[in-house]
C-alpha cells in the first residue's frame, strides 16, 4: 500500500503505554514528507516533498498508475538526453547518407542545447525556444530535420519509460514550413544553349538529363549496360552517392529502379558519345563504404579517367556553361582572386529534370506516368510540384463547363400570372 512518511518525527511508545512524536536528527532539514509506494516489481520507491498534501497526491498517483499498468519510474527521467540520443542514433534503420545527416545535425544543432540535460527537465517551452533560435539562423529544411532528430530521441525516452509524454509533441510546439515556390522550367532555347556550351566530353550529360529526367547522381552512375537501343529505353538502376568523404554506388532515391523511355535524338547522342569516349570501367562499393565492390561501364567520365564528382562538374563545367548561355552572370573574383559564380538552387542540374517534366506534361503525358518516369513514390507529390506546368488547364476547365452546362438549348417562355387574392 502506498503511504506517506514523516521524515522529521517518529512516533515512540512510552512505558505507560502511551505514544508521542519525537523529533529525528533530520528535523528542520530538507523536505519533510516522503511519498512511498511499490513499483510493478514489488520494489519500494519514494519521493520527498515539502508539503504533506503533495506527498499524499504523489503516493496515490503512483499506486493508481501501477494498478493500471501506466507506471513510469520518476527516477528514470534523470537520464541525460545525450545518452538516449546515442541509443536512438544507433537504432536507426536508414540509408548511410541519411544516417550521416542525422549525426551531423545532432552534433551541430541538437546536442549543444540538450545533450547534458535530464530528459525529464525538457519542457515544450524549451523546445519551442530552441526552434525559434534555430530558425533565425538556418533554413526551414535544416530546422525540420533537426527537430525530427530531437523528437525521435524523446520518443525513444517515452518508449523506454523514462518519460510519460514527449514534450516535442505538445500543441504549442510549431516548426516552420518550407516555402516552396513554383518551379519555372527553362525554355527549349535555354536548354539547347546550355547543351551547346558544354565541352564535347560532357555534352551528352545535359542531353540525357533533359531527354530522360534523371537526377544528377543517376546521370553520373548511368552505365552502357543500362541503355537498351532496341527497346529505346534506359534502366535507371543506380546512382553515385557521396557519403562523407567516400563515394559509393547505391539504388536510386526511394530505393526504386525504373524504366524510362529513350528519345531517338538522345539515343543517337549516346551512340556518338560512346564512339568518341569509350565507357569507363569503374568499381565502387555498394551502398556503404566498405561494401561489396560493383563494377560498371560508366557512360560519363571525368578528364582524369575517373567517375564524375558533382562538385567538380558543377564548378568547372556546369556553371561556366550557364554563364556562356546567359543564364547566370560571368564569374567574379573573390578576395583570394578565385573565380566565383553567383548562383542559387534554381540554377542546378536539377533544372533539366524540371524541363523534362514540363515537356512531358505539355505533350499530354499523365501525372501518374510522369511520376513513374521521375521515380517518385507518390503521384500526388508529382502533382504538387508540377501541376502549375500543365498547359491550358484553365481553358480546359472552362470548356468542360461550357460544353456541358451552357450548350445551346431551347428555353421555353415563362409567363408570370398574377397571384389570385
Amino acid at each position: 500500500m502506498a503511504h506517506v512518511k514523516d521524515l522529521w518525527t517518529v512516533t515512540t511508545r512510552l512505558p505507560d503505554g502511551t505514544s508521542r512524536k519525537v523529533r529525528t536528527a533530520r528535523y528542520g532539514k530538507g523536505k519533510r514528507w516522503l511519498a512511498v509506494w511499490l513499483d510493478p516489481d514489488g520494489r519500494e520507491r519514494s519521493a520527498a516533498f515539502e508539503r504533506k498534501v503533495d506527498a499524499e497526491k504523489k503516493a496515490s498517483e503512483m499506486e493508481v498508475d501501477v494498478g493500471r499498468g501506466d507506471y513510469i519510474d520518476p527516477h528514470a527521467g534523470k537520464i541525460l538526453f545525450g545518452e538516449v540520443a546515442e541509443r536512438w542514433l544507433q537504432s536507426r534503420l536508414v540509408d548511410p547518407a541519411t544516417m550521416i545527416r542525422y549525426d551531423s545535425l545532432y552534433r551541430l544543432h541538437v546536442a549543444p542545447a540538450f545533450a547534458h540535460r535530464q530528459v525529464r527537465s525538457i519542457l515544450p517551452s524549451h523546445v519551442q525556444r530552441w526552434i525559434s533560435d534555430l530558425s533565425a539562423r538556418f533554413d526551414a529544411s535544416t530546422v525540420q530535420t533537426s527537430f525530427l532528430v530531437l523528437q525521435g530521441v524523446l520518443d525513444l525516452a517515452v518508449a523506454d519509460e523514462a518519460l510519460r509524454k514527449n514534450p516535442a509533441k505538445s500543441p504549442i510546439v510549431q516548426v516552420p514550413r518550407r516555402l516552396a515556390g513554383e518551379i519555372e522550367a527553362w525554355s527549349d532555347e535555354q536548354v539547347h544553349a546550355v547543351i551547346d556550351a558544354h565541352p564535347g566530353l560532357f555534352r551528352t550529360v545535359p542531353i540525357v538529363g533533359a531527354a530522360c529526367g534523371l537526377r544528377q547522381g543517376e546521370l553520373f552512375g548511368l552505365a552502357l549496360e543500362d541503355v537498351d537501343f532496341d527497346e529505346m529505353s534506359l534502366r535507371v538502376r543506380r546512382q553515385i552517392k557521396k557519403l562523407g568523404k567516400d563515394f559509393v554506388y547505391a539504388l536510386p532515391k526511394s530505393d526504386r529502379e525504373r524504366l524510362v523511355p529513350l528519345p531517338s535524338w538522345a539515343a543517337q547522342a549516346i551512340r556518338l558519345h560512346v564512339e568518341r569516349y569509350p565507357p569507363l570501367l569503374c568499381s565502387l562499393p555498394w551502398e556503404k563504404p566498405g561494401g561489396k565492390l560493383r563494377t560498371h561501364n560508366l557512360l560519363f567520365r571525368w578528364t582524369d579517367d575517373d567517375f564524375i564528382k558533382y562538385r567538380s562538374y558543377s564548378e568547372l563545367v556546369w556553371k561556366p556553361a550557364l554563364a556562356t548561355a546567359g543564364l547566370i552572370p560571368a564569374p567574379a573574383k573573390d578576395a583570394r582572386q578565385r573565380k566565383r559564380f553567383a548562383t542559387t538552387r534554381k540554377e542546378g542540374l536539377h533544372q533539366l529534370r524540371h524541363y523534362y517534366a514540363s515537356v512531358m506534361l505539355a505533350g499530354g503525358v499523365s501525372v501518374r506516368e510522369l511520376a513513374e518516369y521521375l521515380g517518385h513514390k507518390d503521384p500526388a507529390f508529382t502533382l504538387r510540384v508540377y501541376a502549375h506546368l500543365q498547359p491550358g488547364s484553365h481553358d480546359r476547365a472552362r470548356k468542360v463547363i461550357d460544353d456541358r452546362l451552357f450548350r445551346p438549348r431551347v428555353v421555353p417562355e415563362v409567363t408570370l400570372q398574377a397571384e389570385s387574392r
